[in-house]
């Protein structure tokens, strides 16, 4: 088998026992980018040749028993990450000359588990939107049709996953943005339950409690991994979650596991034709016990909290850029939007998304003391057109906002629970799509359990693969 084709930890167990060098794996890291990524614009600030290599040598120089997790393992890091002494943008011509000099706690942590940085993963400017383009690096494409998005934030990534360019890679998702580009890529995206893996020191830290960092992969036990490399907790921020193990231990079959399919919320969510049935049929096959459920809780008020908060904690770090008349005009629409929400805010109005968002984690909580897990939809469209910024109607209805077409993933990003997008197969038109299964706080590993069982029995990053891939 192609070392590429295997996942992370079929590379290392490789890089381990000595059936591969560092080096040779970044040499086929390399050209698979060359051959690739030209089309599909995922990686990007990709760094020279001549300094891999050399650091892959090096990395075959050091001894085995000295070795961390991911030792020797080609990553490219998302374009919001810091990675010291590589162009950290955040899609943003502002910052497209940016160089940082030294990396944050995530990457940090995974530099010393030994990985070697290749460069960075694509996304939207700030990361705002399911769709990762922007005036610095373009369009990002999806490796399984390049006419249609690989969505975002974390697009990027997703896509250098499904296409081989990198067997491991990290995201951040406020609103979908580990879980939707999964799902339009075959992937696995995980977002852990908040705080699990914390958030980067700053003066936002204790306001922002709507986004986390976590991993994409081929497959859970790569998520595992990563997990056990980027989940501890930071004595600087607020809200850590203890360390965990992360040792999987995945259940034969889902048989006696109990899930709530919560399908398109009694019709709050709008669905383009398909994904409804393909979830739920994906779901019914599993082998758990799959009820459906009504609606546990109101559409438009987890909107108007989530929307109330959002713009609240984006204003609180965009802010800034937006009152200096000099960087204002270079925010794309959807950011002083967005910004300019929040400063109208009053304290009534935040008072009020508070207590809807609290009244929401207690009917949640009461919820999952029922049910294992619950499900929905990873998204409400299928991959759209690239040159779209964002779909403006779903089935003729009209999306008032630039994210109301992702409304489906706030039930999870609200509560700050952990969730995981599994891959459930292609559309009629072969475009992927993913069902969302979420759990109660400190059951992250469980979910990952579930989710190999799901892959053992499915497979589908392995089984259809992206024809793109090979150029």
């Amino acid at each position: 088998m192609d070392i590429l084709e295997r996942d992370a930890t079929g590379q290392l167990a490789a890089l381990q026992s000595g059936e591969i060098t560092c080096e040779g794996l970044m040499a086929s890291t390399l050209a698979q980018i060359e051959a690739v990524n030209t089309e599909i614009n995922a990686v990007v600030s990709l760094r020279a040749r001549e300094g891999l290599m050399a650091e892959a040598r090096a990395a075959d120089a050091v001894p085995l028993q000295q070795r961390g997790a991911l030792h020797g393992l080609p990553f490219a890091v998302k374009d919001l990450a810091v990675l010291a002494g590589v162009v950290c943008s955040n899609g943003s011509p502002l910052f497209a000359d940016d160089v940082p000099e030294e990396d944050e706690t995530m990457v940090a942590r995974l530099r010393a588990a030994g990985v070697i940085f290749v460069g960075k993963t694509n996304v939207p400017e700030f990361g705002l939107g399911s769709h990762s383009y922007n005036p610095v690096f373009g369009v990002t494409r999806n490796p399984y049709d390049p006419s249609r998005t690989a969505g975002g934030s974390s697009g990027g990534a997703a896509a250098a996953l499904a296409t081989r360019m990198v067997a491991l890679a990290d995201g951040s998702d406020m609103m979908g943005s580990l879980r939707n580009p999964a799902a339009y890529c075959n992937v696995y995206g995980f977002r852990p339950g908040w705080g699990v893996v914390p958030r980067e020191p700053g003066g936002e830290t204790c306001l922002q409690q709507l986004s986390t960092s976590g991993p994409m992969a081929r497959s859970p036990r790569d998520l595992a991994l990563m997990m056990s490399v980027i989940a501890a907790p930071n004595p600087l921020v607020p809200h850590n979650v203890p360390a965990q193990d992360w040792t999987m231990d995945p259940p034969e079959s889902w048989q006696g596991l109990r899930v709530g399919w919560l399908g398109d919320w009694g019709g709050a969510y709008d669905m383009e034709p398909g994904i409804l049935e393909l979830c739920q049929e994906a779901l019914q096959g599993s082998g758990g016990k799959i009820d459906t459920l009504d609606p546990p809780f109101s559409a438009e008020d987890l909107w108007e909290s989530w929307t109330t908060l959002r713009h609240w904690a984006i204003s609180s770090e965009l802010g800034p850029l937006y009152e200096d008349a000099q960087t204002r005009d270079a925010l794309k629409p959807a950011a002083r939007w967005e910004i300019e929400r929040g400063m109208a805010l009053d304290i009534s109005a935040i008072n009020r998304a508070t207590t809807l968002r609290s009244r929401w984690y207690e009917t949640l909580a009461g919820l999952l003391q029922d049910y294992d897990a619950l499900a929905l939809p990873v998204a409400q469209v299928w991959p759209f057109p690239a040159e779209w910024d964002w779909p403006r109607e779903i089935n003729g209805k009209e999306m008032d906002t630039y994210h109301r077409w992702m409304e489906v993933v706030v039930p999870v990003s609200l509560a700050g629970v952990p969730a995981i997008s599994l891959p459930v197969g292609f559309g009629n038109t072969g475009l992927p799509m993913g069902v969302q299964l979420f759990t109660a706080n400190g059951r992250d590993l469980d979910l990952l359990n579930w989710a190999e069982t799901w892959h053992r029995a499915t497979n589908w990053p392995e089984k259809t693969k992206p024809h793109i891939q090979n150029g």
